[in-house]
């Protein structure tokens, strides 16, 4: 708890410091030419913008915003009854799922490497003056930030039992007290929501559904390793998926204003089709 006091207390003075300066800087009003101090400064800035933004849309929601954020919650409600079945299912594959491919979905969505990758695409944006590349790490940055702070504390309030901790879906142990309680920590997946946000993100650069549709899959898969290793149900990594595109598309909108590089024309808008049949009921995501 004081660790986490400490971590707290820093990031509020960074917070203060970028915003501080940030306020300065428009006060004056003087024009200067643009240095790479510059560039940082204002990005950092809009990086903690973007994290307050995100944060604070539910408050600003509306009949459709309620509606999806209510698709979400009974998409994951359905899933929550099949969580035991499918990871009983699964106990068929385990063992055939190549090596290198559970190694790289353990590996990819841990926060350290994932911080690796997105500092990697920013910095080369902000060295090359390259304002897209530098506005595709920002979003990357604050968006893994954003979802990774909400999962940590989702995490410890939620409680909720891993299932190789040999517990049903059903098994909830919350610490309110912030102490993450080892096996108790399933619902959301962390490696999944940073994973999903990073394919998102780069998906933006192309109009090709194609090439799309191969990034959402390469950044689906260490969700898909996580609920094979039985670190997570597949209510977990479903939610993770679909917060992490709503963090994203929230953020993007706020970056719209501070940046005039755009990726596309498209409008940026997440819609939901909910499709039933005989023996069958689909929700179809579109974005």
């Amino acid at each position: 708890m004081g660790q986490l006091y400490i971590t707290m207390k820093k990031l509020l003075l960074i917070i203060l410091i970028f915003s501080l300066q940030f306020t300065v800087s428009q006060d004056l009003n003087v024009t200067k030419d643009r240095t790479l101090w510059n560039d940082f400064t204002y990005d950092m800035g809009n990086v903690f913008g973007g994290i307050g933004h995100a944060y604070s849309r539910p408050f600003h929601w509306q009949g459709n915003d309620w509606a999806n954020f209510g698709y979400m919650v009974a998409g994951t409600g359905l899933l929550f009854t099949i969580d035991d079945e499918v990871d009983e299912w699964a106990n068929g594959f385990r063992d055939d799922v190549p090596q290198f491919i559970k190694d790289y979905g353990n590996s990819y969505g841990n926060p350290d490497n994932n911080y690796m990758l997105t500092g990697a695409v920013y910095l080369t944006g902000l060295f090359a003056k390259d304002e897209k590349l530098r506005r595709t790490g920002v979003l990357l940055i604050s968006s893994a930030t954003a979802s990774g702070f909400f999962q940590q504390v989702a995490k410890r309030l939620v409680g909720r039992a891993r299932p190789k901790s040999g517990e049903s879906s059903f098994t909830f142990d919350p610490s309110f007290g912030f102490n993450r309680i080892f096996n108790y920590d399933s619902f959301p997946s962390g490696h999944a929501m940073l994973a999903f946000t990073n394919a998102y993100v780069i998906a933006k650069q192309f109009k090709n559904p194609w090439i799309k549709a191969g990034i959402y899959t390469v950044g689906s898969i260490p969700g898909f390793v996580r609920v094979i290793d039985r670190f997570h149900w597949i209510s977990d990594v479903a939610f993770s998926t679909v917060l992490s595109i709503f963090i994203v598309e929230s953020i993007d909108r706020y970056l719209d204003k501070k940046y005039a590089e755009k990726y596309n024309d498209n409008t940026k808008a997440v819609s939901w089709n909910l499709t039933f049949a005989p023996n069958r009921i689909g929700v179809v995501l579109q974005f």
